[in-house]
C-alpha cells in the first residue's frame, strides 16, 4: 500500500490574501464550493489543468527561519528570467539570486511571498531542452 499527496499546506497569517497572492503566480483558482472570502482560516485553491491543490490554513505561529518545504516554480512559458521579472514586477521579494552557480544558465532564483514562506524559480523546460 502507498499514499499520494493529497494537497500541499501553507501554513500562514491570512489564508485569504495569501491565496489570492498565489493564485495569479500559478494560475490557479479558487476551488469549486471552497468558502474562498475574507476572514475565512482556509482557502484552498486548484490547478485548473492538473488539479494539484493547495491549501492556506491560519495558524497562529509566525513563520520563524528557513521553510523546511517550498515550492519550485518552473515557467509553463518564456523563460526563468521572464517569470523572475514576472515576480519582482508583482512583489515577490528576492532572497538569493543562485543562477549560474552550477555553469552558464544553471540555477534559480529564491523569493519570499508576502507572509516570508520561501520559494523557487528554476529553468522552464524549453530552457532545459536547449541546453
Amino acid at each position: 500500500m502507498t499514499s499520494y499527496i493529497s494537497h500541499t499546506t501553507v501554513d500562514c497569517a491570512n489564508a485569504y490574501e495569501l491565496s489570492e497572492w498565489w493564485k495569479p503566480v500559478l494560475g490557479y483558482t479558487d476551488l469549486p464550493g471552497d468558502p474562498n472570502l475574507p476572514g475565512h482560516e482556509e482557502c484552498m485553491i486548484i490547478d485548473p489543468d492538473t488539479g494539484h491543490q493547495v491549501l492556506f490554513i491560519e495558524v497562529p505561529d509566525r513563520k520563524v527561519g528557513k521553510n523546511r518545504v517550498h515550492f519550485d516554480l518552473r515557467p509553463r512559458t518564456g523563460s526563468r528570467d521572464e517569470e523572475i521579472e514576472r515576480l519582482l514586477a508583482y512583489g515577490a521579494v528576492q532572497v538569493a539570486d543562485h543562477r549560474g552557480i552550477h555553469g552558464p544558465g544553471s540555477g534559480w532564483v529564491t523569493f519570499a511571498d508576502p507572509e516570508g514562506n520561501e520559494f523557487c524559480v528554476v529553468r522552464s523546460q524549453g530552457e532545459l531542452a536547449g541546453s
